[in-house]
């Protein structure tokens, strides 16, 4: 299925603020969390169409690329022929067809003089002769080209695959590192343009793109997520269920727990590459009353409030 355009899974115009950008997401990403949904491969294709047109949009910078027509609307380069001024990579190299005519070698704008500083050169011809010291053609190493994966936020945290179709028409499965960080780099060695002259092939550098997610954080190998509980599960106490990376657990909420109350869940976090030891993953929680109000509880708190009020404010020295 081909990438639609982010403005429209979205559902916002290319004048849309960033705010107005996340908004838009929020409300999606609400309606078609895959949590809400389970076993509907129809929705969770959605939502991962929705987290990337957030990922793309939100990125400033990313956003300004593909207004311009640099990028597609999953984040990969439109690469450009020969005699264009594309670029793929850091360094000058074209993106190539194989078909040597005269626009291959001709003129001020050919890829031969933007390497050796001007002139016409020609493979094998006299001028590139002089050129390497009477070889027979340039030396010279071939480019880096540049590709883009997005990935969601807990695939990137747990690890996954991605396919990536290459400029010379392979396609090429990327192994995505369990604890991969938002914009993280990976080279591919030997799978950019070809070198000329026996030197050998650039690479493909490969920028991942980890997805936004609705209720997970991360802070370096940890991660944090907000947990709502009921009053109820506050006052008395009880065994909840807590989403994490690797899957749901049971957790056990101490009675008298209070809105701001963090539970640490050892080794529930991020894989750290350096230390090859996962963080943790806090829960703060955050008491939630009846909604609407629950008639039973009110005239009980009414009460009970006449001879047991207590001072929060004071406490926190907000008074």
């Amino acid at each position: 299925m081909a990438t639609r355009d982010p403005y429209s899974v979205l559902g916002v115009s290319r004048s849309a603020s960033a705010d107005d950008i996340k908004k838009a997401y929020r409300k999606l990403a609400k309606q078609h969390h895959p949590d809400l949904k389970p076993g509907d491969a129809v929705n969770e294709e959605r939502f991962k169409e929705i987290s990337a047109a957030y990922t793309l949009l939100s990125d400033a910078e990313k956003r300004a690329r593909y207004d311009r027509g640099e990028i597609d609307p999953s984040g990969q380069e439109r690469h450009a022929g020969f005699g264009s001024r594309g670029r793929a990579g850091s360094n000058r190299g074209r993106a190539y067809s194989g078909t040597a005519d005269d626009s291959f070698f001709g003129g001020g704008d050919d890829w031969f003089s933007d390497l050796f500083g001007g002139g016409r050169r020609r493979p094998g011809g006299p001028e590139a002769g002089a050129a390497s010291g009477g070889s027979a053609g340039p030396k010279v190493r071939g480019s880096d080209i540049s590709y883009s994966v997005t990935v969601p936020f807990v695939e990137a945290a747990s690890g996954s695959k991605r396919r990536i179709n290459l400029s010379n028409g392979k396609s090429i499965d990327v192994a995505i590192p369990p604890g991969t960080e938002n914009e993280t780099k990976l080279r591919l060695k030997g799978q950019g343009l070809p070198g000329m002259g026996g030197m050998p092939s650039g690479d493909a550098i490969v920028e991942v793109h980890v997805e936004s997610h609705p209720f997970f954080t991360r802070q370096d190998s940890d991660i944090h997520v907000e947990l709502p509980i009921t009053l109820n599960e506050a006052v008395l106490g009880a065994t909840i269920t807590v989403p994490t990376i690797s899957g749901k657990v049971a957790v056990k909420v101490p009675a008298g727990a209070n809105t701001g109350s963090t539970l640490r869940l050892r080794g529930k976090g991020v894989m750290n590459q350096a230390t090859k030891q996962p963080g943790d993953q806090y829960v703060k929680l955050k008491v939630v009353l009846p909604d609407p109000p629950d008639a039973e509880l009110v005239k009980f708190v009414e009460e009970w409030s006449k001879s047991r009020s207590y001072d929060v404010r004071k406490k926190a020295g907000l008074e």
